[in-house]
This record gives structure tokens, C-alpha cells and sequence, in this order.
């Protein structure tokens, strides 16, 4: 019996490791990755919950299949990662045509799943305990991982990787999901962690961007009580040979210590960009949110980060709309973005999550109207500022890691060996340029000649010596 297999992937970066890893342990199983449902003998859908938007998506996209599975009905559809544990048996009502739900913790069981599925054993759900389901040691065991079972073939590109360093998240905001599909924080082995990097950097990764709900807050307490922390990973992982560049997301505020941003500075690979969410500018909405910080604390944290990496560049996550934000509490949002000056700024419309504290003792109480006008001024206001601070390059030469054709060259379908390339810098900035797809991979200099909110735009940076063509390293970030 043939064995096809489609997925397709809605979602963080902790979702696109998870379908790298279901792909390498199904090809094990002799699955064979197709481009399209319509080829595929199974279909999984790697899902997201942490907006409503993210699930529609899915209950759309398996409304499209509804047909396909009345024609063949031996055609097994799956649904798996966070909606999967969120609404488990709800989506056998939604889609009753569904073969397969499984939790982000049981994604090891899918090739025995889908064997059942086969043998003619039914439906089979799979999903971890609820947090307050069992004893703590019960519920973290139901939330596993299986990494290090790696896919080259499924990576953005062969030269950069993702690698988890924890799983779960305990910090309970009362708009997320995330603690309750993921399960509790738990943080990796730091030799199982080095153990992949070295693995990753014997396949020619040159870039890793480690992951984990909150990443700086990782610790691990080995048998004999020594305490490895986020410091200290990435002091060990800075001496694996051939990886040069370490990048991490996503940051907990109150855990961006002095030791941290020293260790970063002090460690030429690690990346100088820092993902830190604010999610609101307002004492009153982050109390609201149960974020754990006030703005104050939120500032100092910047203060530090100024003060050890005057070079960084921070990015922020916003809601916007959430359960009884007034106009001053918007205002004072703005406020905080004008005086950090993020880098960007990832902008989102608040949406009631089931299972939520928001959900169940807080009111939607701000019209959708208003939440959409409040997206767009922030927006606004973010990129005037991403477009000023981005102008300070225009004249600098800075090194890029080379990521492939731009997205306008892709738009454009030409497969000739020139065209416009991409890549991003140490502080993940992006940069395109006119080049070759050969450059795939590289570090070059880019001399920037032009900016906009998004986007420095260059060309690569050449010395003439004599009759010889020298390439400058970059000096810049």
C-alpha cells in the first residue's frame, strides 16, 4: 500500500520543528512527501491556537477535503499540534470526516497511529493531560518531544535550523493558550541540546535559532543538582565547530539578566537581536494580561539592554483590543513604542481563547472596529520608526548571512542564476541586493544604499587590489 504523505504547517517556529520531525520519523516508516493534498494518501494539518484566525484556517482548509474523503474514504486526514490538544474531540464534530487528532506532546505515536488508522481500528485521538489532570510528574510526562529526529529537506534552507531547548510555558497570561497546549516548562538536557547542534553543524547548518516559549528562561537541573541556565548553553554551544551564528526567540522580560546580554556581547556568534514582547504599554492591562511586569520594569530591562549591547536590536509582540483597554491604555502603548524604538513590531487584534482566565472572567468588551483602527495606528507608528531608524545604515557595509532569492524574485518565477537576493545581518535585519542564487548560503558585505521600514537594500561590497577582486568582511552588524 502506498504511503504519500502531505502536510502543511500554520504557525510559530515551534510548529515548523514539530512537521520537520513528524516528516523524518514518517519517511523512517517509508512515507514519501508529496506537494499537494490531492496526491497525498494522508494529509496532516500541523496546527496553531493562538488565534482564532490560525484555527479557522484549518477548519477551512479541511472543509476543502470533505469531498476528496467521500471519494476515497481511504484517504486519512490528521489534525495535530495545539489545536489538536485545545479542542481534541470538537474537531471529530467540525469534521467528523477527520481520521487522526494528536496533541504536540504525541507526535513521537503518529507512524503506530496511522498503522492503526490502516488496520481499520477507527479514529484514534492522542493529547496530553490538562494541568490539572493527574499529578505534576504525570503532566509533564504527557508532554514529550522526540527530538533530535532531524529532516534537512524540510528546513527553510539547508544551511539554518531551528533546535528546541524547552518545551511548555508556566507563565499563565490570561489571554494564551500556550500553557495548556503545550504543557509545563520543561527544559532539555543541555547534552542532548549539544548533542543535536553537533549534528546540525555536520549537515552544514551555520545557523541555529534555539526555541522555547519564553527561551531565556531556560534551566536545566541535572541528577547530581548542577544547574545549567541560558548563559551557560550558550557558552557551550558557542565551541561547536562550523556553527557561526546562535539566534534565539522567544524572550521573558523579566528574564533578560545582566549575566545574559553580558554572555551575548561577550560571544562574537550569538546574535544581537532580542525578541522581548511588551504586549501593552499600560500598568492596568499588563496586570489585566497577568504578564508579570510592570512598564517600568519592562524599561529598565531596555535600559540594561543599552547599556551592555548599545547594538541590539529588540523587537516586540502587541495586543491590541484586549478585555477592557481604554483609549488612555492604547495611548500609553504608543508611548512605550515611541520611546523604545522596536526594530519591528509584530501587531495583533486580541481574540477570545477558549480554556483562557480571559475567556472565562474577563468580557470582549472593545468592538472590532475599534481593534482594527488601534492595529493600524500602532502599525502606523511602528513603521515611521522602523523607517527612521533604518535610514542610520544607508552608506554602512554590513555582513549578511545569505538566505536566497527575495520574495519579489520568487513573485517572478525566474529561475535564472541572477536575480535579487535576501539575507539578514547579525541583528536580523533584512537586506536585499542584486546577486546570484549561488550565493545561497554565504556570508557577504552589503553596502547599503537604500532603506525602507522593512528592507536595507545594498550591493555586495568589492575592493580592487591590483588585478585581483578582494571581498571586504563586514563591519557592520
Amino acid at each position: 500500500m502506498s504511503k504519500r504523505l502531505y502536510i502543511e504547517t500554520v504557525g510559530c517556529q515551534m510548529n515548523v520543528l514539530d512537521s520537520e520531525m513528524v516528516v523524518a520519523d514518517l519517511k523512517r516508516h517509508g512515507y514519501e512527501l508529496v506537494g499537494s493534498p490531492r496526491e497525498a494518501d494522508t494529509v496532516l494539518f500541523n496546527t496553531c491556537s493562538v488565534r482564532e484566525h490560525a484555527e479557522e484556517k484549518i477548519y477551512s482548509a479541511l472543509g476543502k477535503l470533505r469531498q476528496a474523503k467521500e471519494r476515497n474514504p481511504e484517504k486519512t486526514i490528521g489534525v495535530m499540534g495545539c489545536m489538536a490538544q485545545k479542542d481534541q474531540q470538537l474537531i471529530f464534530q467540525r469534521a467528523p470526516f477527520v481520521d487522526l487528532i494528536v496533541g504536540p506532546g504525541q507526535l513521537q505515536q503518529i507512524p503506530t497511529l496511522l498503522n492503526n488508522i490502516r488496520d481499520g481500528q477507527g479514529r484514534q485521538l492522542a493529547v496530553s493531560l490538562g494541568r490539572k489532570s493527574g499529578s505534576q510528574e504525570r503532566i509533564r510526562r504527557s508532554h514529550e518531544t522526540f527530538d533530535p529526529l532531524r529532516d534537512p529537506s524540510m528546513r527553510p534552507t539547508p544551511f539554518q535550523a531551528y533546535l528546541r531547548i524547552q518545551i511548555g510555558c508556566d507563565k499563565f497570561c490570561t489571554y494564551c493558550v500556550v500553557p495548556m497546549t503545550r504543557g509545563p516548562e520543561q527544559g532539555r538536557s543541555p547534552e542532548q541540546i549539544l548533542s543535536e547542534a553537533k549534528v546540525l553543524a555536520d549537515q552544514g547548518c551555520v545557523e541555529i535559532t534555539l526555541l522555547g516559549q519564553t527561551v531565556n528562561s531556560y534551566r536545566y537541573t541535572d541528577e547530581a543538582g548542577q544547574v545549567t541556565r541560558m548563559s551557560d548553553l550558550l557558552r557551550q554551544l558557542h565551541e561547536i565547530e562550523g556553527l557561526r551564528r546562535l539566534k534565539f526567540v522567544t524572550n521573558y522580560p523579566k528574564d533578560m539578566t545582566e549575566e545574559l546580554l553580558q554572555t551575548i556581547r561577550d560571544l562574537p556568534k550569538c546574535s544581537t537581536y532580542l525578541h522581548v514582547p511588551a504586549q501593552s504599554g499600560s500598568d492596568e492591562q499588563l496586570k489585566r494580561m497577568r504578564r508579570g511586569y510592570t512598564v517600568a520594569d519592562y524599561l529598565e530591562m531596555m535600559e540594561r539592554i543599552e547599556r551592555i549591547l548599545p547594538d541590539a536590536a529588540v523587537s516586540s509582540d502587541f495586543i491590541v483590543g484586549f478585555c477592557g483597554e481604554t483609549e488612555e491604555d492604547f495611548q500609553q502603548t504608543i508611548e512605550l513604542v515611541r520611546r523604545c524604538r522596536f526594530k519591528n513590531s509584530f501587531i495583533f487584534k486580541y481574540s477570545v481563547r477558549a480554556g483562557t482566565k480571559a475567556s472565562e472572567r474577563m468580557e470582549d468588551d472593545v468592538p472590532e472596529e475599534v481593534k482594527t483602527r488601534r492595529n493600524n495606528e500602532l502599525l502606523a507608528v511602528q513603521d515611521e520608526i522602523s523607517a527612521e531608524d533604518n535610514q542610520r545604515f544607508i552608506g554602512q557595509t554590513v555582513e549578511i548571512l545569505v538566505e536566497g532569492p527575495s520574495k519579489r524574485a520568487q513573485k517572478k518565477k525566474d529561475d535564472g542564476p541572477l536575480c535579487q537576493m535576501m539575507g539578514r545581518t547579525l541583528c536580523d535585519r533584512i537586506v536585499v541586493y542584486d546577486g546570484n542564487r549561488r550565493q545561497a548560503g554565504q556570508f557577504l558585505p552589503i553596502e547599503i544604499s537604500d532603506a525602507t521600514a522593512t528592507t536595507l537594500i545594498g550591493r555586495v561590497k568589492t575592493v580592487h587590489t591590483g588585478p585581483q577582486l578582494f571581498q571586504l568582511q563586514g563591519t557592520g552588524e
